[in-house]
């Protein structure tokens, strides 16, 4: 029995999905938990398969399905590996009610990568793919790209394709990924959507010391929130893979990301921000700064209090 728990989507289902091993797991998202599904787990399988679950938004767990866990870890068949996953908010703790599940027969384990510690796990991975990335090359890639693992993790396979069996440095890296400020832009939105108010503003600050056009921030800002709606529309339980084509998103993991800070925000929340960009791009184009309104627009989804969004 295995719960893992943090901020980052991509690293949870990897941490999930390794413990696991070799076992091919049914998937239940934990609002969707029906009843009886741990009776899966004591019936043996028609061709013998070992059997496992994985319960992804283990958050939204009921009340009803937290005591049929727990009664079924009463005397849980050890072939059968049950994993959960939680995600959580910006310095929050793991949900105390699985703590208590799980601690007496499992293992609770956070899951994360500081800031600090992303290039050294870039080089890993891309090791573990049979890639040579270089370490200016890692710190080139989580620059260029922001502190989302699943991001770095997909820019190195587009870069062992694009350059097979090459050493990947930071020049390399660079020629790839060009535009810069825009990436930067995706970072910006990364913690302005998570309501991580301190980190967006200083994000913001930099991209306006370093001459980033406010249009083109707002632009950024706008596409994001756009993405959001597109994402919150469709179901939840359609496949990552379906979901990102008909968003008109490149990544898998852009789906998983952007589903969870969609969370984050009603519909009511999300047209009125739309309102906001909206007359904050009015506002530009009408002779207002980009150091008055961008901190505007970035308070206003990054705050907790609704009110400053309406």
């Amino acid at each position: 029995m295995f719960l893992f728990w943090g901020q980052d989507a991509f690293l949870l289902r990897e941490a999930a999905l390794e413990a696991f091993g070799g076992v091919q797991p049914r998937e239940v998202d934990g609002a969707e938990w029906e009843g009886g599904e741990t009776s899966d787990l004591a019936t043996p399988s028609l061709f013998g398969e070992p059997r496992g679950l994985l319960i992804s938004n283990a958050k939204a767990l009921s009340s009803e399905a937290i005591r049929e866990l727990s009664a079924y870890l009463e005397a849980p068949d050890p072939g059968s590996p049950v994993v959960l996953v939680a995600i959580v908010g910006d310095r929050a703790k793991a949900p105390a009610a699985l703590v208590k599940l799980v601690q007496p027969v499992g293992k609770v384990t956070e899951v994360k990568v500081q800031r600090k510690e992303l290039p050294a796990w870039l080089v890993r991975r891309a090791r573990g793919k049979g890639v040579d990335l270089a370490p200016d090359g890692a710190t080139a890639l989580v620059d260029a790209l922001g502190e989302a693992p699943g991001a770095g993790d997909q820019a190195i396979d587009q870069l062992a394709a694009a350059f097979p069996g090459e050493r990947l440095t930071s020049a390399l890296v660079a020629s790839q990924f060009r535009g810069l400020g825009e990436q930067h832009v995706w970072d910006l939105c990364d913690k302005a959507f998570a309501k991580d108010l301190p980190a967006a503003m200083r994000s913001l600050r930099t991209l306006l010391d370093d001459g980033e056009p406010g249009l083109l921030v707002l632009g950024g800002i706008t596409s994001r929130l756009r993405d959001l709606v597109r994402v919150r529309s469709l179901p939840e339980r359609m496949p990552p893979a379906d979901a990102a084509k008909l968003a008109g998103l490149r990544f898998d993991w852009q789906v998983r990301r952007y589903r969870e800070l969609a969370k984050r925000f009603t519909t009511e929340d999300l047209v009125a921000l739309h309102e906001r960009v909206a007359w904050a791009d009015r506002a530009m184009k009408s002779g207002a700064t980009d150091d008055v309104v961008l901190p505007l627009v970035v308070t206003a989804i990054a705050s907790e209090a609704a009110a400053l969004v309406r």
